[in-house]
């Protein structure tokens, strides 16, 4: 059974008497400030959408300043507090978030499903990936070394350490609600820093539900917090105030620059994933038919809405008709539908602003002399929703935007290359630089290939790179900073050296 969200805020009786751990029967969806779920100050509210009916699927908190300001407040004893927990006391808490979102997995699902869009079984696929991000980071807790140095005499001491950087202001997109929180949640609370989530506007529900999982477990009340509204107004307040060390954000290169430029006055710390448009190289000595259907199953998923989706895809040229024949037959193959239809295999995006920016890239790239090989347009057999038929464009050239901007939509362009140089050249073409992939049977073409490649990842003969116990993140315009693995933890350190003369 899942539960989809409920237009009444979670204060009151109903929510005193549950037991922490067992799902919440009435959602939360106001500020959590202090481990108090409240309304704004002035009660003003913004509607959460279902993408799949349009219809309201709940009123959430709009916060003020005064709401900011509090919010700030208790980070910063949050921090205070939750600093001096030892590392294995703030371990087993996170172990606890891990085993409540295992165990609210079904009901959890049908919320981020309920809000996103995307088909239940991804849903629960991102619920326990989230699961997984607690326990990570519930091991790498206990994992902050420092070291000793010798210096040039006996009569000194040489420490370095590790601590918590302080307060986190953590930014995430809507895309995958519980995940992408939880990347910056649980290395911040595992570091021992307190952090402010603003959740996108466009899906908090499942945020919050992380967040009160993390109350659950008993990690400190003030340690986490929970803003919605105004992302501008929110955003600025929180960078621009003195408590805040850290900034975190999951999102476009625009919103990067301009959480940037408001960090910049404050010299604040800053990790930015900003997204990218990752090339696939398919060699003719692949499994080109195998390398099809993996690259249908990975670009429709969440609707193309993934930063590393693949999103170019450059076939080597006496493979192409093959690849391009497996890639369309498997396309039109998928089924377009509510995400909680069981049958579903794509489910609507997240917004008119998405059926619009799909729409232009696809006009734009027939323009150019393009051709629609299967979909290319909003889906008119649903009357409700923001749904979109999975596009295939073959023949797609250099000068087309959708070979050089994020998609973010089920819009998939389809080229060839000659050679290794081509397909380098190619691939290294964009801005961008999250994720790339490289389908081979050659061990030497795998390895100069990804070796040469300008990207933070990089998957051979997978597309499946996304795991807790390997860094994700960037270069060039896609960002700086990890999240995950061994890595992921630093950017929630800052480094102290001690040096005692004896």
């Amino acid at each position: 059974m899942t539960t989809t969200a409920s237009a009444t805020t979670s204060h009151g009786e109903a929510e005193a008497v549950r037991a922490p751990g067992t799902f919440p029967t009435v959602l939360p969806s106001g500020l959590l400030i202090d481990g108090v779920w409240r309304d704004a100050a002035d009660g003003a509210t913004i509607p959460v959408v279902d993408p799949a009916t349009e219809e309201t699927l709940a009123l959430v908190a709009s916060a003020t300043t005064g709401d900011v300001d509090d919010a700030l407040a208790a980070a910063h004893r949050g921090w205070l507090a939750w600093r001096e927990v030892d590392a294995w006391t703030r371990s087993a808490a996170l172990r606890r978030v891990a085993a409540i979102l295992r165990d609210w997995a079904p009901n959890l699902a049908g919320v981020l499903t309920g809000e996103q869009g995307k088909p239940l079984a991804e849903a629960r696929g991102e619920i326990l990936a989230t699961a997984d991000q607690f326990d990570w980071y519930a091991d790498e807790a206990r994992r902050i070394y420092g070291r000793t140095v010798d210096g040039h005499s006996r009569s000194q001491r040489l420490f370095v350490t590790r601590e918590a950087v302080g307060p986190v202001a953590a930014f995430s997109a809507w895309n995958f609600p519980a995940l992408l929180p939880a990347r910056k949640i649980a290395p911040a609370l595992a570091a021992g820093c307190s952090v402010v989530v603003k959740p996108a506007e466009e899906a908090p529900l499942t945020a919050m539900l992380v967040a009160q999982a993390c109350l659950d477990a008993g990690v400190a009340p003030s340690a986490i917090g929970v803003l919605t509204g105004d992302p501008g107004m929110i955003s600025d307040r929180l960078i621009r105030s003195e408590v805040i060390r850290k900034v975190s954000l999951t999102g476009s290169v625009p919103v990067g620059e301009l959480l940037l430029r408001a960090a910049a006055p404050g010299i604040t710390d800053a990790a930015m994933e900003l997204g990218g448009h990752a090339p696939v190289l398919v060699f003719a000595d692949a499994d080109v038919e195998l390398a099809a259907q993996l690259c249908v199953k990975a670009k429709f998923r969440n609707a193309g809405q993934v930063c590393a989706s693949p999103s170019r895809f450059y076939v080597q040229a006496e493979a192409l008709d093959a690849f391009t024949d497996a890639f369309v037959n498997e396309t039109v193959a998928l089924t377009l539908g509510d995400g909680r239809d069981p049958a579903t295999d794509v489910g609507p995006l997240t917004s008119d602003r998405r059926i619009a920016a799909a729409d232009r890239l696809v006009a734009d790239a027939v323009a150019k002399g393009a051709r629609v090989a299967a979909g290319g347009g909003r889906a008119t057999d649903h009357a409700k929703g923001y749904f979109y038929r999975p596009t295939v464009l073959v023949d797609a050239g250099a000068d087309m935007d959708i070979m050089t901007e994020e998609p973010f939509a089920p819009v998939a362009p389809i080229a060839s290359f000659r050679d290794v140089d081509d397909a380098v050249a190619l691939a290294n073409s964009t801005p961008y630089g999250l994720a790339s992939y490289v389908f081979t049977s050659d061990l030497r073409t795998a390895l100069l290939v990804s070796e040469r490649i300008e990207a933070g990842m990089v998957g051979v003969n997978t597309l499946l790179i996304a795991t807790a116990e390997a860094p994700f993140g960037g270069v060039k315009k896609s960002g700086f900073g990890r999240e995950g693995g061994t890595e992921g933890i630093e950017d929630y350190t800052v480094t102290k050296y001690v040096n005692i003369a004896l």
